[in-house]
């Protein structure tokens, strides 16, 4: 067997981008995955996929919303699910293709296989074991459920079963309002299905900044999706084609019932480390079944090092990416480093909703002075002309010293704008930095100048 000098467990954002770095920095490197493609859960059935059913869906809603107010007449088109899963996959197929180029460009082994570790210093892959001087976790995470729901991934679905549904249901219920239930609870109800999102709290999208989450959820509302909030699932009842869901509302504890065609089960993820050994490593884990590691992703065990999803943080695929690079670097001698105040978070719907560092209500609950800038996208004339104008820029700024604190965005191209504000809050950048930023004409990012010039003397053109 070759002695590498770093294997990598998981092939998903964190561990193909560890690799990559790895073997940049001139370290013999090899990487195991058991699927048959790499790219792990993101790339193969998360965010790769939902992204082109979001895309193909809002075309659809533009074709049969706004197509003939641009004087673009005709019959709206029909929707071939057949194909429209075919496109999904051969955008899947690219982007997995476009990884295995890059390991052969960096002379990076695949470990074709499901890894474990026997021993510090071992991985075994099959009946195989190879040395590795040190050895990166980025083995992922798994959906979660919740107790009296049976998943078969045909009526009663997680994300991975959404994404190949045999025929566009009638009726979706989707439990949970966070990020994956509203991305594919919008695809869904844009292709003619009628979608109620069940949701335990009592405001959509949890720990998100108040202010976005009212018009977040009056926007999705208007856009056909009904919700339940404050209501606790009890179980879901399901046959070959239907099911029934079992829900307690909190306010109250009464019981309800609620029928449907699917049921998609969007309660988070949790950790996936299953056949690992890390038991038996004696490897550190915390209460919620994440790996402890230090500021250097170094776990108990020397040379045993873990990133993404399966330790503490949010499951973000950036930030798996941002921990693999600097995990490479400080296996290599170097400063890796993330900086987890500024990794921004983006909802794919639309409109998209954008944010970074810190909300209105944590900075409330930790006493800061600060200040708002809000700029609505309203008077921004790019988005007027686009039927985008819904949504609004927020910038939260140190009252003090200007310093940008944190930004939310709602709005169009969200998740594009806000690295504008990501970029600044880097440098430690203050909001009139921003303002005096010229920005070209007529973009949606003007609305963050605006926004930054409302933490000033006031926006321009509001």
């Amino acid at each position: 067997m070759a002695q590498y000098d770093v294997i990598v467990i998981g092939s998903g954002p964190g561990g193909y981008v560890a690799a990559i770095r790895c073997a940049q920095l001139g370290l013999k490197t090899a990487c195991v995955e058991g699927r048959e493609t790499l790219g792990g859960t993101c790339l193969n059935v998360g965010c790769i996929p939902s992204k082109a059913l979001l895309h193909a869906s809002h075309q659809l809603y533009e074709a049969e919303h706004n197509f003939a107010k641009m004087g673009l007449k005709g019959k709206s088109p029909s929707v071939d699910w057949k194909q429209m899963l075919a496109y999904k996959d051969d955008v899947i197929g690219q982007n997995t293709k476009g990884i295995e180029f890059l390991f052969k460009k960096n002379k990076i082994d695949w470990l074709k296989g499901w890894g474990s570790i026997p021993e510090a210093g071992k991985v075994k892959v099959g009946d195989a074991v190879h040395d590795a001087k040190n050895i990166i976790v980025a083995s992922g995470s798994e959906a979660s459920s919740l107790p009296g729901i049976e998943i078969d991934e045909k009526v009663v679905v997680t994300s991975t079963g959404a994404l190949t549904l045999p025929k566009i249901p009638k009726k979706m219920i989707v439990i949970g309002a966070g990020v994956i239930g509203l991305e594919l609870g919008s695809v869904y109800s844009r292709l003619g299905t009628e979608v109620e999102v069940i949701e335990f709290l009592d405001a959509i999208t949890p720990g998100m900044d108040g202010e976005v989450q009212k018009t977040f959820q009056k926007l999705l509302q208007k856009q056909g999706l009904k919700f339940t909030l404050g209501a606790a699932v009890q179980g879901v009842d399901a046959s070959k084609s239907k099911a029934k869901v079992t829900y307690k509302l909190r306010k109250d504890d009464s019981e309800h019932t609620m029928d449907a065609d699917v049921v998609l089960v969007a309660t988070g993820r949790r950790p996936y480390t299953d056949g690992l050994g890390l038991d038996a490593l004696g490897i550190e884990m915390s209460q919620r079944g994440q790996i402890k590691t230090n500021a250097h992703w170094q776990t108990n065990v020397k040379g045993i090092y873990a990133i993404g999803d399966c330790i503490d943080g949010p499951m973000l695929a950036h930030k798996a990416e941002d921990e693999g690079m600097a995990c490479a670097e400080v296996i290599a001698g170097k400063a890796g480093h993330v900086n987890y105040g500024v990794i921004p978070g983006v909802i794919y719907t639309h409109p998209e909703v954008a944010n970074v560092g810190q909300t209105e209500e944590q900075l409330k609950e930790a006493g800061r002075n600060y200040k708002v800038g809000k700029f609505s996208f309203m008077g921004n004339g790019r988005a007027k002309a686009n039927f985008a104008a819904d949504g609004f820029v927020k910038i939260l700024a140190d009252k003090d010293t200007d310093r940008i604190l944190g930004a939310h965005i709602i709005g169009p191209m969200a998740g594009d704008l806000i690295h504008e504000i990501c970029v600044a809050m880097e440098f430690g950048a203050s909001a009139e930095d921003l303002a005096l930023t010229c920005h070209a004409h007529p973009t949606y990012s003007e609305a963050v100048r605006e926004a930054a010039l409302a933490c000033g003397d006031g926006a321009i053109h509001m």
